[in-house]
């Protein structure tokens, strides 16, 4: 088979100021997917939009920040979401097929294969999968991000080359465009490093939840999958041919030469960290030069309550996070054992604080 894109449109981008779904968008976004897919190209779309067609249907204005309501609207909103882009697309001889995933897909072996065999099997099908998280259970969408990550994630999921995030911007700019008139597009990125990130700022619209920032964290994520990342505007004619095709369209990442494994993947990227753990010098060598584990003797502090098995975030002297990883102590026990040779450790207690195999180096 083609090699396969994951393409994912934002809120903002298919959403008039009125809160209402833009027709006119989602018929150009069918028109364009019918292109990229005439031209070879296999397709995976990821969507949101839930919320913000639940809204209007319910009379509401504002979008509300309650976990309840806000899982009660993407009920409402996802099936209205899908049935007016089933009708787009069909009308162009495309069916349609929806896959909800939770971050508990990506998390668990199994169903991280069942998520993949059954997107394999639509494509396999003909069927262009409309990928969105399951807004009605998974609270961390909704609260925290966007559906950036997500497609990131299923953009390791389907081992796609490119990722194509469409967005109101025409890509990543030397500053915003909206409030600076000498702000220049930045056509390719090598490496999101922090200064890149903090530049990027908060949520774009009032109407989606993620912005520039949550787009750059796709993008690396993206990037350690294997993948080359675009950012750009959904409103520019033929985008997603252009894009996957390799044209010079928005903003270009750069995929780096080693790929993650699924799990290292998920362990980065897939979800938040829950404490902090600080090493010293020599640990620090240990992980990041010398590929070991993490062991009690090289941990300095701990910060935040965590349990067993809990993602955390290993910070150096410095104070700047350069490794991820599961933490085998939760932060209690931890805080007792800190420091102490690993033959001076209670019996029964793991040797190790974050094992290498639950050990991720960051940039």
């Amino acid at each position: 088979m083609a090699p396969v894109s994951v393409v994912k449109i934002g809120t903002s981008s298919i959403v008039r100021e009125s809160g209402e779904l833009d027709d006119d968008a989602l018929s150009k976004l069918a028109g364009d997917l019918a292109s990229a897919r005439e031209a070879g190209h296999e397709v995976v779309l990821v969507m949101s939009g839930a919320i913000a067609a639940g809204m209007p249907a319910l009379g509401l204005h504002r979008r509300p920040i309650d976990m309840g309501t806000l899982q009660a609207i993407a009920a409402v909103g996802q099936p209205l979401l899908l049935e007016r882009m089933n009708a787009l697309l069909g009308s162009l001889g495309i069916v349609a097929g929806q896959v909800l995933l939770t971050p508990y897909d990506f998390a668990h072996r199994s169903q991280y294969l069942h998520a993949r065999e059954t997107l394999q099997r639509l494509r396999e099908l003909g069927v262009l999968a409309i990928v969105n998280e399951n807004d009605t259970v998974a609270d961390d969408e909704i609260r925290y991000g966007d559906n950036d990550r997500l497609a990131a994630l299923v953009c390791h999921l389907v081992h796609a080359d490119t990722l194509l995030l469409l967005t109101d911007t025409g890509g990543v700019f030397t500053a915003d465009p909206r409030h600076d008139a000498d702000a220049s597009l930045i056509e390719e990125i090598v490496e999101v490093d922090e200064a890149l990130e903090k530049a990027a700022g908060g949520a774009g619209t009032d109407r989606g939840s993620g912005g520039m920032a949550s787009k750059l964290a796709a993008a690396k994520i993206a990037a350690w999958s294997g993948a080359r990342a675009v950012i750009a505007s959904a409103k520019a004619p033929n985008v997603i041919s252009d894009a996957l095709s390799g044209r010079a369209v928005g903003t270009s990442f750069a995929p780096r030469a080693t790929r993650l494994s699924s799990r290292k993947l998920w362990i980065a990227f897939a979800q938040g960290s829950e404490g902090r753990v600080v090493v010293d010098a020599g640990a620090r060598r240990a992980l990041v030069d010398g590929g070991k584990s993490l062991l009690a003797a090289g941990v300095r502090e701990v910060e935040g309550a965590f349990d067993v098995d809990a993602p955390v975030e290993i910070v150096g002297d410095d104070g700047r996070v350069f490794a991820k990883g599961l933490c085998r102590y939760g932060a209690s026990q931890l805080r007792l054992v800190a420091g102490r040779r690993t033959d001076d450790l209670p019996s029964g207690s793991p040797h190790e604080v974050v094992h290498r195999d639950d050990l991720v180096v960051l940039p």
